[in-house]
Order: structure tokens, then sequence, then C-alpha cells
């Protein structure tokens, strides 16, 4: 999916969008009871409805109406969206304080915004600088995804991830800066996989790695006569001592742990 694709795909009337996006956050906001209560207390579908009208104005060559509105939307919803940046359909942006959407931003359809997170340029130079997203993103709180970079479809952004680089199909991110963690398999039944926080945790995973070879290391050590470790060094001021006195416990503990995060 690239910026062409999404700009080149036709778009239906600004009622149907507006009935799509309010139907798109009863099926991702269990919180949500109806069309009534979507409309009119959700900041992230005030956002996204007036700035289609911004977005309207914009390309009808009246920039100084369209950033007013963009200007007053911001005042109300505490959420950016520069009136040239291209949404798709269904684009939900849960709680929604403190979203930036760049000027030369593109995004798919069905993409999901947690509150806090920026979409944002990283030259002061005129032309592409945000990023473009494929359909099916979900991007978690307080991420970062800059720079004229292809985040493609169905990808997931851990929270407070810092993404700088292309991200292919069907990946997960995590991390500053973001690395791919996960290749996924399937979608959620309904089309929507919303467990962006079940992330693999690489930084478990490698202690436990490292935890199991020290083990290894000292079981050879003694075995070759050398005598037991000495960790009296550790043992008062900090953990070591006791994850090195009994490396099994903790190795066991750090695996439960990333297995956990990675389900």
């Amino acid at each position: 999916m690239t910026a062409a694709d999404i700009v080149d795909t036709p778009e239906p009337g600004l009622g149907t969008l507006l009935i799509e996006d309010i139907d798109s956050v009863l099926a991702r906001d269990p919180a949500a009871r109806g069309r009534f209560e979507v409309l009119t207390t959700y900041p992230g579908v005030h956002a996204v409805i007036w700035h289609r009208l911004a977005n309207v104005l914009w390309r009808h060559r009246l920039p100084y109406l369209a950033r007013l509105i963009q200007f007053m939307t911001r005042m109300l919803t505490q959420i950016d969206i520069h009136p040239a940046a291209r949404i798709g359909r269904r684009l939900f942006i849960d709680h929604g304080t403190g979203v930036v959407i760049g000027e030369t931003a593109v995004l798919g359809d069905d993409c999901t915004l947690y509150h806090g997170v920026t979409l944002g340029g990283t030259s002061w130079r005129k032309g592409k600088r945000h990023p473009t997203l494929g359909n099916g993103v979900v991007i978690g709180a307080g991420a970062k995804v800059l720079g004229p970079i292809d985040v493609g479809n169905g990808v997931r952004i851990g929270a407070n991830s810092v993404v700088v680089t292309p991200v292919p199909a069907n990946r997960t991110v995590v991390g500053i800066p973001g690395r791919v963690v996960r290749s996924e398999g399937g979608r959620s039944p309904d089309g929507f996989d919303l467990d962006h926080h079940l992330v693999p945790d690489p930084v478990g995973k490698a202690l436990a790695c490292l935890l199991e070879r020290v083990e290894q290391l000292e079981s050879r050590i003694e075995q070759a006569g050398l005598g037991e470790p000495d960790n009296s060094v550790c043992e008062g001021g900090c953990s070591c001592g006791s994850v090195l006195k009994h490396p099994g416990e903790h190795v066991v503990g750090v695996h439960l742990a990333a297995a956990q995060r990675g389900r």
C-alpha cells in the first residue's frame, strides 16, 4: 500500500464517511453504547469529521478556512490533524489527547490510533516528509512514526515506540528505535486486532538466554574443579548475587515473563 494507491482510491460522500466513522467506534470500543453517544461525546470522531470538511476546503484552494477549522478543532479536541493530510475510511482515534498527524501523512482504511500518537516529519523541507500507513494499522499510545516511510497493511506498533524505518505488512514493531519482533499469522475473527500490548519482549528473552549461558558456564567451571564462582561482591548491594546463586529459578521467571508478554 503506497500513498498513490490510497490517494487514488475514490471516496464516498461525507455522510457515508460519517456513518462509517461512527460504526467503526462501535466495532472497536466496547465502552461505546450507541451512535448518538459516539457522535456527541467522542473527540476522536469530532476531529475526524471536522478534518474531512477541512480537507475538502484545502483541496478547493481555501487554505485559510481549512487551517481555521484545524485550529478550532485542536482547541476543542486536543487532536491536531493538518487539513492536507489524507485519511482513509473508518479511522478510529481512541481517547485522542495529544494525537498529531502531519501535512503529508496518508492513512489507509480501518486504522486505529491511541492517545499521544504522532505521525510526524523529520525534515523542514517541503514535499513528502510524513509517514504513509496502510490499511488496518494499529498504533499504541504515545508511539511516534516519523519521516516519509511506508507502514504496511496490518502492522501493529507498540505503545511509546519510535518508528523511523519502513515496516513490511503484518508485522509487530516495538522499542526505540522500533524493531520488528513478530510476523503476524492471521487476524482476529472480526478483522481487528487491538491486542497491541501483547507483544514479545526481546530484552527479557535476551536476559533469559544470558542467564542460561551463565549457569552453563558456572556448571562447567565447577566440574573442572576450579571451585565455585565468587559472587560475594554483588550480594550486598544489588540483586545480581541472588540471581547468580540460584540462576535456574530466575531463568524460569524471566522466560515466563517473556512468554506472557509475547502471547
